[in-house]
């Protein structure tokens, strides 16, 4: 079946007995052209069935009005909200969001960054996939000089920013208030110590324990992916370590839950027994009982601050490259989970 013909500005001229450039003006809104007259033009645009022809005026503009954001899993609360920030400052802008989902294979990263070249985006923000180390793939985007932004873990590329917390800090936060709650003997949940952030946030946790005059034992580290059946095997480890940990540190908040489930169902009291600290502010710590004191990792402004700079370089109201990490503030949450000395 044939497709049916696009309508044009001269079919609205036609149809009005106007000419085209008085029909293009009033589509634009331009003043010149009555109130009256616009209004009639927009009414008929709208019965005739008129589509703006975006791509042809960007292309002729050099620009989009879009960003691409690679993402490297879309199952979670932090992700929703980093996009969330990402959406509210571009669409404000009048730029529309591309999103791409890597799922943590730096070769699906890799074609999610073609597929947004040749698309001719503006700009990108982009969530490295954990096994990403060569980042030629976002060469192309330097070289036509289109702005690049990293999230959460900072890109080592010339010309691009990334928008980071400081991980090491969060580490030394969380072992630091186990241990002002009593806690002497903390073990660590971790998932692999190859990804850049969770090495920091290990680091930063040691760090707390020798300033502390307590031992940084590695026989207390474990790590495991962030799944709820590695979760599981994570949290049998831990209880059957002896002497038992009387404080838990947890870098992402569903397996600290699954933790704390665990543990429950096997007598452990929390936080008497052991005293747990996750990660993220995901919303089931909220919901778990007891509920979970975290670390609340700012989704919602990461997204936005990223946006806003990207936005800000392509208006020409500031240059990314003259940034090359932007580091955000994040903060302990104290609820239940912790809570020894109430």
């Amino acid at each position: 079946m044939e497709s049916p013909r696009e309508v044009t500005i001269y079919d609205i001229a036609k149809n009005l007995d106007v000419s085209p450039s008085t029909v293009s003006k009033a589509l634009k809104d331009d003043p010149t052209v009555s109130k009256k007259t616009r209004k009639k033009i927009f009414e008929t645009a709208a019965q005739m069935g008129y589509r703006s022809n975006l791509f042809a005026k960007n292309l002729r503009q050099q620009q989009s009005l879009t960003i691409g954001v690679i993402v490297y899993e879309l199952n979670s609360s932090f992700m929703t909200l980093v996009l969330s920030g990402i959406e509210k400052v571009a669409n404000e802008a009048g730029y529309g969001v591309i999103i791409m989902d890597s799922a943590q294979s730096v070769g699906k990263e890799v074609a999610n960054a073609q597929s947004l070249f040749h698309r001719r985006v503006d700009g990108v923000i982009a969530f490295l996939a954990p096994d990403a180390e060569e980042l030629d793939h976002f060469r192309p985007f330097i070289d036509r000089n289109i702005p690049v932004i990293f999230l959460d873990r900072a890109g080592q590329m010339p010309e691009t920013t990334s928008v980071v917390i400081d991980n090491a800090s969060c580490g030394h936060i969380a072992a630091q208030h186990l241990i002002g709650q009593g806690c002497r003997r903390i073990a660590y949940l971790t998932s692999p110590l190859q990804y850049e952030n969770y090495a920091l946030r290990y680091k930063g946790f040691c760090n707390a324990l020798k300033a502390n005059d307590l031992s940084c034992d590695e026989s207390l580290l474990i790590m495991a992916p962030p799944t709820e059946d590695d979760a599981v095997v994570a949290a049998k480890k831990l209880i059957g370590l002896l002497p038992r940990p009387d404080g838990l540190v947890v870098t992402d908040d569903l397996t600290a839950a699954v933790c704390i489930r665990i543990f429950l169902d096997h007598g452990i009291r929390i936080p008497q027994d052991i005293a747990v600290v996750g990660f993220n502010n995901d919303v089931i710590g909220r919901l778990i009982k007891p509920t979970l004191t975290t670390i609340n990792y700012p989704g919602r402004e990461m997204g936005e601050t990223a946006a806003r700079n990207l936005v800000n370089h392509l208006k020409g109201m500031g240059n990314i490259n003259n940034i090359s990490t932007l580091t955000l503030r994040a903060e302990l949450i104290i609820r239940q989970s912790s809570l020894k000395k109430g």
